[in-house]
């Protein structure tokens, strides 16, 4: 069996980019381990432990394709992805739970897209996406009180259970939760970036924004529908349509205003905000043996080039460290 060629030329960068998030995270003691080990546990004990599985997105299918931008991006950033030409993409689509066997039509669960885009050189950047509107909290430790609080909340815990207590305390994480709704297709989903960052053009202008991966229509059904589909229905009807015909989103980012917070990701920009379409993404077909493509595959958010930049947000650091710890752990 061969891996795929383009997992194999970027093989090593990512090697080097896991060994140096594990050397950190082994830094701390046994007692006291960083808080992105902290989440990792936390999500094994939410969701179970599952060899050679994501703690996070467990389920997952992957696809390939290509990206073209726009005129309009050369314009926000001079990153190599946005100088028009068409740029070979790998992408995964995943549910947000860490049990690799849910239900696709499980409510209260976001929906992902992972995109990596493969630059010349043998480089790669990378974009972490889901379809919650906002993030529940803003900090690393905020999400581990989270998954903290649902591991005390079982059936019959007392009231107010933990969660309820984390929920009172952090009124936006259940209005996060509450705007996920179920999409009839991954294809027919809006996916959001939800952390802040900074594009630089080639004058230098910064301009804080947000990533929206959008589809040519946006598609959603109640639970009730939901839950008449078969359990991977999601995954068969992707694998379907791309088979029959390309899958088309946009890539567009929302414009931070002057005076716009950049370092909560649970704190929404207002709506009015201007939105800008970067460019084309286009799917093409389902990666061969994508099972075993994607234990290959890390997306970190964390993963830039030239143009883009991380912004005060905290969150990016925390989950590019959080997913290589998940990721050490399902390749032993």
């Amino acid at each position: 069996m061969t891996d795929h060629p383009l997992l194999v030329r970027r093989g090593l960068a990512k090697s080097l980019i896991c060994t140096s998030l594990l050397l950190a995270s082994a830094a701390a003691t046994a007692d006291n381990p960083p808080v992105p080990t902290q989440i990792v546990d936390l999500a094994n004990k939410v969701d179970g432990v599952h060899p050679g599985f994501r703690a996070f997105h467990a389920k997952g299918i992957v696809v390939e394709g290509s990206f073209k931008a726009s005129a309009e991006a050369a314009q926000l950033s001079s990153a190599a992805l946005f100088n028009g030409s068409s740029i070979p993409v790998t992408a995964r689509f995943s549910d947000g739970s860490g049990m690799p066997t849910v239900p696709d039509g499980s409510p209260a669960m976001p929906r992902g897209i992972a995109i990596k885009y493969h630059l010349p050189g043998g480089i790669d950047t990378d974009m972490v996406t889901n379809s919650f509107k906002f993030f529940p909290v803003g900090t690393g430790e905020d999400f581990r009180d989270l998954l903290q609080a649902i591991v005390a909340s079982p059936s019959n815990a007392a009231k107010p259970t933990k969660l309820e207590q984390f929920f009172a305390s952090h009124p936006n994480a259940p209005k996060a939760i509450g705007s996920l709704q179920i999409p009839d297709s991954f294809a027919d989903e809006e996916y959001h970036g939800i952390d802040a960052f900074i594009f630089v053009n080639k004058s230098g202008k910064r301009q804080a924004v947000r990533y929206l991966i959008v589809p040519e229509k946006l598609v959603h059904i109640t639970p009730e529908e939901a839950a008449k589909q078969p359990p991977n229905f999601l995954f068969d009807d992707v694998a379907k349509r791309i088979a029959q015909k390309p899958l088309v989103f946009h890539l567009k980012v929302q414009l931070a205003e002057p005076g716009d917070q950049t370092k909560d990701a649970s704190q929404p920009w207002p709506d009015d905000r201007k939105v800008v379409d970067l460019g084309v993404l286009t799917l093409t077909k389902v990666t061969p043996n994508s099972p075993e493509a994607e234990k290959k595959l890390l997306f970190l958010p964390t993963s830039l080039v030239a143009g883009i930049e991380l912004s005060d947000d905290p969150l990016p650091s925390v989950r590019a460290a959080a997913y290589g710890v998940s990721f050490g752990r399902r390749s032993q």
